[in-house]
């Protein structure tokens, strides 16, 4: 997640899940065997550098609205004036599936006001999971903008055995929100991430108790995306941007940002789907199996 210059009143939040952005080192202490030029996935620095550049695409399109630019983001086009005075850089980017800080070095050379990781301590059956992120920064309007950006555990092993692994995740999101409420009370607060589950399910049900509400329910894209993820031609989101109360009067809109160039025609099922990077071990040279949601609030209000 990385911040830039804010220099309009309307804030853009973009929450992107870049479907495994490996860097080609091997660390030790994580399971990346897969993603080395010698494992499953020939996960080459041509095809990283690659997947760099398709991520810095999808963020810069992100910023704009019309069509003109992110459809001529990934050509050598020219684009209109007007195009580019309607554009400007997402203000805030909340990425999952990037594997360590030296991939965001690579990415982007944006840095975070504040931040920290919160590790989650696995319950009996759980495996490690991802830690969460907390980041606070001041924004335009003065006021201090907290973001907690989530990673739930997978389905893997089925929807109902996995179910309290992301409710435990669910639970420390909330523990960290009241912590914030407790010295401020109506903090500002973003709780983004893919939660791999869906606006009714348990998890993000809870957290949407504890004071916030899932501005990305009904998002939907302007070229076919009726949500974030297509599995076996069902479209069903499993990212979410979830708004404290405080911060509800300030949101303007929460689209799906599926810009022509990150859609492929779904063959099998119809319509369009996610241009994916990897369809099991074969490389697309894609973008990710997920699109972008992005939030614009006016937080000068």
């Amino acid at each position: 997640m990385f911040l830039s210059a804010l220099f309009v009143s309307l804030f853009t939040f973009v929450q992107f899940n870049c479907e495994n952005l490996f860097d080609c080192q091997h660390d030790s202490l994580k399971n990346d065997v897969e993603f080395l030029p010698d494992g499953s996935y020939h996960w080459t620095p041509f095809r990283y550098w690659r997947k760099l550049n398709r991520v810095g695409q999808t963020i810069v399109s992100c910023g704009e609205r019309n069509g003109e630019v992110e459809t001529l983001a990934e050509q050598d086009c020219s684009i209109s004036e007007e195009a580019v005075a309607n554009w400007h850089l997402p203000d805030m980017v909340a990425l999952c599936e990037v594997e360590n800080d030296s991939v965001m070095r690579d990415l982007t050379s944006f840095r975070l006001i504040n931040s920290r990781a919160v590790r989650i301590a696995p319950i009996r059956g759980m495996s490690p999971t991802r830690d969460l992120l907390y980041a606070s920064g001041l924004i335009i309007s003065g006021d201090t903008l907290h973001v907690i950006v989530a990673h739930l555990p997978s389905r893997r092993g089925g929807e109902q055995h996995s179910r309290p692994f992301r409710r435990v995740v669910a639970e420390k999101i909330c523990a960290i929100a009241d912590s914030v409420r407790a010295v401020s009370a109506d903090a500002k607060i973003i709780v983004a991430g893919d939660f791999n589950d869906y606006t009714t399910s348990e998890s993000v049900r809870m957290v949407c108790a504890s004071g916030f509400t899932d501005v990305s329910a009904k998002a939907v894209g302007q070229n076919g995306a009726r949500a974030t993820y297509k599995y076996r031609g069902e479209w069903r989101s499993l990212d979410h941007i979830l708004v404290s109360t405080s911060m509800m009067p300030a949101v303007r809109s929460c689209r799906v940002h599926d810009a022509r160039f990150l859609l492929v025609e779904d063959e099998k099922y119809g319509g369009v789907q996610p241009r994916r990077n990897y369809l099991g071990p074969r490389w697309r040279d894609g973008f990710s199996d997920h699109l972008p949601l992005v939030a614009e609030f006016a937080l000068d209000e």
